[in-house]
């Protein structure tokens, strides 16, 4: 009981230091910029939010780079306007695209001294040998990620720190990609006046926005289907078994319909959106979608059959290659158990789900980044299009939570000095607090900090989102 008391008081101080976590999503149709911070429950509380139409990016890719960074300055400065108390400074960063590949690597190393535990440091140090891996000239090693570790003769160990042996190592999955790709995302960043603090892969930000531990547990599929690409990460027995980038999304469907019905890229896009469907036989063959001629030309009948024919086609192109992934990795329908999860704008097409069971013989279903947002979270952020984004705040909290100090910020017996702009929005009750003086280093005073803050602009922040997110009426197709 007493050590629960004290994990509580642990989670508390944690809340009252934790910082302010800014995901920057740089997509081929938008950008996306959210600030956020974990209460003391561990959920997330979201106190910035802005977009911005995307340019100057194709296929998860920055060709453009003045383009990419006036978008990412209007997201910003819309996050702002959301929250004008925030300081966006350092930004974790999604990338995808065709260059991105992954491989399988298994490395080990001697202990210096194998009479004590195995410490945090030896862990960091064997993942920070593969980076010397070996991989193709004009590529770059993006992330590595341990998929399960050994110790001796002990295989499959999840957790190694506090074990004892000679030897420690672990099955490896390296992320590479190309290193101009990765130099346009960092210049375009830069010279958004924004410092990236970590490149993440976009499926695996993704991922974490929308999956459970039981999730994990059962063996997943996940798959964001993005403007420009779709992303796949697989997860079986809690470890990731396979990352790919299938070099189709959203932005692909829209161009086929364009061309292959004649109409405007706006109306291809209104024309999926409204009126899509994944599965041609649930069209209506007699319907027929009028839309205005350019300039006073007639008229145009489009079909809704012809319309979810042409959708379809380029759905099932993507899901075969979903089937092609597990099937490379040997993970069949008989493995994954918990079946597909579909994220990302393009996961909203009418009649997905079903499609993607019939294709790859899995269950399906759509997945919300409502995982791990506090109840007081803004409806629209719901959206599977935000995953990526929301999963970026979730690895930045990750890493502060990694972090050698992190103990010693929750432990430490001297008050910790707290950025006002740092400050949780749920305040400690008093009761707690004063239970709490000297232990996690928050008092009285410290209270008194947080509730004038919060009294201050608690409001503004609120009406300021609000305001952000009323939608506007769609343009009727006639």
């Amino acid at each position: 009981m007493h050590q629960d008391s004290n994990f509580r008081e642990k989670q508390a101080a944690y809340a009252a230091n934790s910082p302010i976590i800014v995901g920057l999503d740089i997509g081929t149709t938008k950008i996306a910029v959210i600030a956020g911070r974990k209460n003391e429950h561990g959920k997330l509380e979201i106190v910035g939010f802005g977009t911005a139409p995307s340019n100057g990016v194709q296929h998860g890719q920055v060709l453009n780079i003045d383009q990419t960074v006036r978008a990412i300055k209007v997201a910003v400065e819309n996050c702002l306007k959301s929250n004008p108390e925030l300081d966006i400074n350092d930004v974790y960063v999604g990338i995808a695209g065709h260059h991105i590949k992954s491989l399988q690597t298994r490395g080990d190393m001697v202990r210096q001294n194998s009479e004590i535990e195995i410490q945090r440091f030896e862990i960091d140090q064997l993942i920070d040998n593969q980076k010397k891996t070996f991989i193709p000239a004009g590529d770059e090693i993006i992330d590595v990620i341990p998929q399960d570790f050994y110790v001796d003769n002990f295989q499959n160990i999840k957790e190694p720190v506090g074990h004892n042996g000679v030897k420690v190592g672990a099955n490896f999955h390296i992320i590479t990609g190309d290193k101009n790709a990765i130099r346009n995302i960092n210049r375009a960043v830069n010279r958004s006046d924004l410092k990236t603090k970590d490149l993440v892969l976009q499926p695996l930000a993704s991922a974490s926005a929308v999956m459970s531990d039981l999730d994990m547990e059962a063996g997943v599929a996940i798959l964001d289907i993005g403007g420009g690409t779709s992303d796949l990460a697989v997860f079986y027995e809690g470890v990731l078994k396979h990352t790919a980038v299938i070099p189709f999304g959203g932005e692909n469907i829209t161009n086929d319909i364009r061309v292959g019905l004649g109409v405007l890229k706006h109306q291809a896009e209104a024309l999926k959106k409204q009126f899509g469907s994944a599965i041609s036989d649930e069209a209506k063959a007699n319907a027929y979608i009028t839309i205005n001629g350019l300039k006073g030309m007639p008229s145009k009948q489009i079909s809704v059959k012809t319309l979810a024919e042409i959708i379809q086609a380029r759905m099932s192109e993507i899901l075969d290659f979903v089937s092609y992934h597990l099937k490379q990795v040997g993970l069949d329908n008989r493995m994954l158990n918990g079946g597909v999860i579909l994220t990302g704008g393009g996961s909203q097409l009418k009649n997905l789900i079903q499609l993607t069971e019939y294709v790859t013989g899995l269950n399906a279903r759509v997945g919300l980044p409502n995982e791990h947002l506090a109840p007081n979270h803004i409806e629209q952020l719901k959206s599977p299009m935000y995953s990526t984004c929301l999963g970026l705040i979730l690895k930045g909290c990750n890493d502060y939570e990694m972090r050698e100090d992190f103990i010693e910020i929750t432990e430490k017996d001297t008050e910790v000095e707290v950025p006002k702009e740092l400050i949780s929005e749920e305040v400690v009750p008093e009761t707690v607090v004063e239970e709490k003086k000297g232990k996690a280093g928050i008092g009285k005073k410290q209270e008194d900090r947080i509730t004038k803050f919060w009294s201050l602009f608690s409001e503004k922040v609120k009406n300021g989102l609000n305001e952000l997110f009323k939608e506007e009426s769609d343009t009727d197709l006639r």
